[in-house]
């Protein structure tokens, strides 16, 4: 927490006026980086009319967000194996309320009526969240990326 007040021009000990402890600040953190991602999806898609149009954008909006250096969403959405059990409960919670939006973006798609739109928006979401492992800047942007990754979801 010094560190942190340090690089931020605080006292360590004032942030604990603010924030409980390391735990609370990563929570806190976390669901600023959410909301911040959910608003910029729900701008991206609120144009769009056609079920597919509309979970491109989100894809396109999730996958840039992600792989922007300087997002704090990737790292947020990986550290849940280092906090406590009940800090990670809250931040699932808070996360699957995030994911809410592509459960309703899947839900509106004209799927065959044998696929599970449950494995299939944890599977897509799965494709986008991992790709912070493999991507290197170049070739396919980060939207690129997406597009395909969608085509591909839609049997394209």
């Amino acid at each position: 927490m010094r560190d942190i007040g340090k690089e931020t021009g605080v006292l360590g000990g004032s942030l604990y006026h603010h924030i409980r402890s390391k735990d609370a600040l990563f929570v806190e953190l976390h669901n600023n980086a959410l909301d911040a991602a959910a608003k910029r999806i729900m701008l991206a898609i609120e144009t769009a009319e056609e079920p597919w149009a509309r979970l491109e954008a989100a894809c396109v909006t999730l996958l840039e967000i992600q792989l922007d250096p300087d997002s704090l969403t990737l790292p947020m959405m990986n550290d849940f194996r280092e906090v406590p059990q009940a800090i990670r409960e809250q931040l699932i919670i808070r996360r699957d309320r995030f994911e809410d939006m592509f459960r309703t973006l899947v839900d509106a798609l004209p799927l065959p009526p044998h696929i599970d739109r449950q494995l299939y928006r944890v599977l897509l979401l799965t494709q986008l969240n991992k790709a912070g492992d493999w991507y290197r800047s170049g070739r396919l942007s980060p939207g690129d990326i997406a597009r395909q990754i969608v085509s591909v979801f839609r049997h394209e």
